[in-house]
């Protein structure tokens, strides 16, 4: 039937045709269908003429927040209910706008899909369908699995097998959403990633599919995204670091899309997944550094205006740096590269700051740059300025860790870090609600007070103060061990061990005893053991040791403790009591002596443990 059509022209302004929308509610279905035809031509390729028909009450290709009004006006149900319908083309138009619906990332509608809504989409779809089905239906279901949830019921009806279909059909068009939705199913999901890796369709397995698909000769956004999914697969622990898929197919492409030759926007995403895939695994990490050019096209990057381009070279130098000294001396060495760090930092973009800061985080682990390269470029400034401008949790525990390295005791930026409030900075830290800061801000006070002056001991225990000393005591292991390590280092050397125990001695006996008689591993006691043994070297300090019944109990019943480092620790501690030519060695030793710590040291001698032997024989002589 031909339906008789108004005069429109393309140049039609839908705001001064008020009759247009007017017969959108008509109840005659000539005048309907006239006005759909004639609204769809005039906002063809036109945001302002979407927004007005949006803004008169009745289209998914206009700016974002043409998108988000459809999506809350319920259009993508009512999309998925005509799903039911018995006419091809009507089910084609409807999947070609939920495609384009599922394309806005800024507005998913992943919570629009139930399971019945699943299934109907992949009935639509496999080896024997049109194209446009075949590149619609994946594009919509990798909107639909944003979660956890939803990547585990997109697995359990059925989907991998599908795709894997859509895969063996060779073609680039459908190839690239397949793999954009499978990256997607398995992105840190280790059940889904293994569902996927064993899943065949006609006895090829979906990995060999991909591997297939990062070869040169296929489209760019093609290999990107194959070696995309391959780079989750693995990660989720589905595709093992050796595989030959991951090191010379998945590895050896994303390498190759990082070179120069290759669209700016292409290289980023290399540069991207590059980082991700060799985050974790020196091994793939030392392949990846091979080549000599990864280097010189990364740095290029850094240098492009593009804030994408800067945040995926930092993390990529981040990721290959993570490791292996050999390569972040070659990322150091390489020309500019600290300075583009260093702009990093101070860069005004946040997400450029955090991937400098986490590359700044990876090559600090090098101790011979530490005292070099980190100190001619002064990295400690930027770097605490980000810490003291209300950072984001990201960038703070970034950062945080970074100056855990900055600190250490070989560290020439150890001084200038202190003089800009370190030591309150990470005694805020130790507050935080966040583990993780809170191990770093504690870490980072251990490395400080490692051979500190007297004068940045004394400040760190005053600024932390006691109550809190205790609180990180009762903490999590990790705390707890890095606590006890800052105590250690806060009663050593010898020389200062007198004068910090004479000015918190109470305090400190009071926390090492806490953990001494709380329900704690070998491995935590053990450290809470060698602190006493520092307090035993002091001269005056001594005296808290032997003046503590309780605690010498303690340290008696642990020589015979079935855990070696237990009874190493202690064994040291007491030769340290009763060491002789020192003043009051006498009256210790008969103390000692009166506990049964000589006959104790007798049966100890015929031990087969060569470092409690060699402990036992030094506290005898």
């Amino acid at each position: 039937m031909l339906y008789k059509m108004q005069p429109f022209t393309a140049f039609m302004s839908v705001e001064s045709s008020r009759s247009y929308i007017d017969d959108l509610y008509s109840q005659d279905f000539n005048k309907c269908l006239n006005s759909i035809i004639c609204i769809k031509h005039s906002v063809i390729g036109s945001n302002r003429q979407k927004g007005s028909v949006i803004a008169q009450g009745s289209l998914s290709k206009g700016t974002s927040d043409h998108v988000e009004l459809l999506i809350n006006s319920g259009v993508v149900q009512s999309l998925l209910e005509l799903l039911d319908e018995d006419d091809p083309q009507l089910i084609d138009v409807c999947l070609c706008c939920l495609r384009t619906l599922s394309s806005q990332e800024h507005h998913p509608i992943n919570r629009k899909f139930s399971e019945k809504n699943i299934q109907k989409l992949l009935s639509f779809v496999g080896p024997k369908e049109s194209v446009l089905r075949q590149t619609c239906i994946p594009t919509i279901l990798n909107a639909s699995c944003k979660t956890i949830n939803e990547q585990n019921m997109l697995c359990n009806v059925g989907t991998p097998s599908i795709l894997a279909s859509l895969l063996s059909l060779g073609q680039p068009s459908i190839g690239t959403p397949v793999c954009v939705c499978l990256a997607s199913m398995c992105f840190n999901n280790p059940n889904v990633a293994k569902e996927i890796v064993n899943t065949a369709y006609k006895d090829i397995k979906i990995p060999i599919y991909l591997s297939s698909l990062v070869s040169r000769e296929k489209p760019t956004e093609l290999q990107l995204e194959a070696a995309r999914c391959l780079t989750n697969l693995h990660r989720a622990g589905a595709l093992s670091a050796h595989d030959p898929i991951i090191t010379f197919k998945a590895l050896a492409c994303l390498v190759r899309l990082c070179q120069f030759e290759h669209l700016e926007s292409h290289r980023v995403l290399a540069a991207e997944t590059l980082a991700y895939l060799t985050e974790v695994d020196s091994n793939l990490q030392q392949i990846a550094a091979i080549s000599n050019q990864l280097v010189n096209a990364l740095v290029d990057l850094l240098e492009k205006s593009s804030i994408a381009a800067k945040t995926a070279a930092f993390r990529a130098f981040a990721s290959l740096g993570a490791n292996d000294e050999d390569i972040r001396k070659r990322i150091i060495d390489t020309k500019c590269l600290m300075e583009r760090v260093v702009e990093g930092l101070a860069d005004d973009n946040k997400d450029v700051n955090l991937a400098a800061v986490r590359c700044l985080h990876s090559l600090s682990r090098s101790v011979q740059q530490l005292r070099t390269t980190f100190q001619d470029h002064s990295v400690w400034r930027p770097l605490m300025t980000l810490l003291t401008e209300d950072p984001s949790p990201e960038l703070l525990l970034a950062a945080s860790s970074t100056l855990c390295n900055l600190l250490l005791e070989f560290s020439p930026a150890k001084e200038p870090i202190l003089q800009q409030g370190a030591i309150q900075l990470l005694a805020n830290l130790t507050s935080s609600n966040e583990p993780a800061l809170k191990l770093n801000g504690v870490w980072a006070l251990m490395n400080l007070a490692f051979q500190a002056e007297q004068r940045v001991k004394s400040q760190i225990l005053t600024t932390l103060g006691t109550d809190q000393i205790f609180r990180l005591l009762d903490s999590d292991p990790r705390v707890l061990m890095k606590t006890l390590g800052l105590l250690r280092n806060l009663v050593s050397p010898r020389a200062h061990t007198d004068t910090m125990m004479a000015l918190h001695g109470p305090q400190i006996m009071q926390g090492v005893v806490l953990v001494l008689e709380g329900h704690h591993s070998p491995e935590i006691k053990e450290q809470a053991l060698l602190i006493l043994s520092n307090i035993a070297d002091g001269e005056r300090a001594k005296d808290h040791i032997m003046s503590n019944d309780d605690v010498l109990k303690k340290l008696v019943d642990y020589m015979t403790h079935p855990a070696p480092c237990l009874q190493e620790s202690a064994v040291f501690c007491i030769g340290n009591l009763s060491r002789k030519g020192e003043p009051g060695a006498l009256e210790r030793q008969k103390k000692l002596r009166d506990l049964n710590v000589v006959n104790i040291l007798e049966q100890l001698m015929a031990t087969s443990d060569t470092i409690l032997f060699s402990r036992v024989k030094t506290t005898f002589g």
